[in-house]
């Protein structure tokens, strides 16, 4: 463990001003982070430094497995594991990686040249790296780096990855003398194929007499100069006490990790009747649309029908008189008589359209005729030509006079909407 930091704590303004800076680059230099976590990052470092004002914000490469090289955010420095009542400082670097937060970071612990990191370990490899059950269950946007660092306090407070390298005394003394650096306390030599020895709450007397914390791998003594530990009744009762509040919160830990995958199972679940119920939602909007769409056609066909309607009584009630006093007369009835045009332009469609079929029919007799060879093929030619030039100018009357008709209609049509409308 190493002691507390003696410089001043930083200054929130310069922190929230360096990562501004940083998380603001463009170009080349830029951090390899997505633009829209940008501000979510800058908020958990300014976060975490407010709570440990012993972690520090830098920017540093990052070499992968395969090789690269990357610029990443990274939170280094300590944090406190409290271990049998007394608080250490354990030191570890947080690398924010290119996927974060949508991602776990990457944790390291950090040792210095006087630590040995514990072989084995259940949560740090001998690498260094930190693998606990809050990293593997990380959840954007939730997840945050001070809940990180407060699940591997308690993480390493159940079992500290570290433990003092023991070193050679060159000036043995029969009396302990303040040492500058707590973790630098052994007086024991490492060699080739020693195995260290396990962790424990032994104190270091050198560290006390420093005026820093404690380390619980303190100096080692030798067994023929050691204390035996007092095994009294209140001792191992705190030990039980202890091992029965660790197990209590695993036990309780792994009920929220349950509990929480069956919430997380439930709002899928709840996701998904949301999505199928907005598909419908668009779904009937879609059909309510169609039908006002089709209710407004309707309409207008209808009020077109009732135009027509009044169209057809009118000529009803003018033509009523006719058939009666047609009635009355004798059976021999003028064809051309019967029926009469109600205007100029009718008139002379009707002209035009019964020329155009008269000159049908000549023509089909003429196909005939030649067929039975009563009338010459020349004869034939030449009579087609003059008829079809007359047909052709006939047709052409026809058409124009309907397109005025069309321009009348169209008028009178839109006298009638307004009359309705009104």
């Amino acid at each position: 463990m190493v002691p507390p930091s003696s410089t001043p704590p930083p200054n929130p303004q310069q922190i929230q001003q360096f990562l501004s800076s940083v998380l603001s680059q463009r170009g080349p230099s830029a951090l390899p982070y997505s633009e829209d976590t940008k501000w979510l990052i800058r908020q958990q470092l300014v976060s975490l430094i407010s709570n440990y004002p012993s972690l520090e914000p830098k920017t540093a490469t990052f070499t992968h497995n395969d090789g690269r090289s990357v610029n990443l955010l990274q939170a280094d420095g300590t944090i406190p594991m409290p271990f049998q009542g007394v608080t250490y400082n354990i030191p570890i670097i947080i690398w924010l990686m290119e996927s974060y937060p949508r991602y776990a970071p990457a944790v390291y612990v950090n040792p210095t040249r006087d630590m040995i990191i514990k072989r084995p370990h259940p949560h740090v490899s001998p690498s260094g790296l930190v693998s606990i059950p809050y990293l593997h269950n990380w959840i954007y946007p939730s997840s945050n780096l001070v809940d990180l660092v407060l699940h591997l306090s308690s993480a390493f407070s159940r079992d500290p990855p570290l433990y003092s390298q023991r070193r050679p005394n060159p000036n043995p003394s029969p009396s302990p003398s303040p040492s500058p650096n707590p973790s630098i306390n052994s007086s024991m030599t490492s060699t080739y194929g020693q195995h260290p020895p396990p962790p424990g709450p032994r104190v270091a007397a050198t560290a006390a007499a420093a005026g820093y914390p404690p380390s619980p791998y303190g100096r080692v003594q030798h067994p023929q100069h050691s204390q035996a530990r007092p095994t009294s009744t209140d001792d191992a009762a705190e030990v039980y006490k202890r091992n029965a509040m660790n197990k209590l919160v695993e036990m309780v830990h792994g009920d929220i990790i349950g509990m929480r995958k069956a919430r997380e199972v439930e709002m899928e679940g709840m996701f998904s009747a949301q999505a199928v119920l907005r598909r419908r939602e668009e779904e009937i909007n879609k059909g309510l649309k169609e039908m006002q769409d089709e209710k407004e056609g309707l309409e207008q066909q209808l009020q077109v029908v009732l135009m027509n309607a009044d169209v057809l009584d009118s000529w009803i009630r003018d033509n009523e008189g006719k058939i009666k006093n047609l009635g009355k007369k004798n059976n021999n009835v003028d064809v051309d008589e019967a029926i009469h045009c109600v205007d100029v332009l009718s008139k002379q469609v009707l002209d035009s359209t019964a020329a155009d079929l008269a000159i049908e029919d000549v023509v089909y007799s003429l196909d005939k005729a030649v067929q039975d060879g009563v009338v010459p093929f020349d004869q034939y030619l030449r009579n087609v030509r003059l008829l079809s030039r007359e047909q052709f100018f006939h047709r052409a009357t026809a058409c124009k006079v309907k397109e005025a008709q069309m321009q009348a209609q169209v008028a009178n049509m839109a006298a009638r909407i307004s009359h309705f409308v009104s």
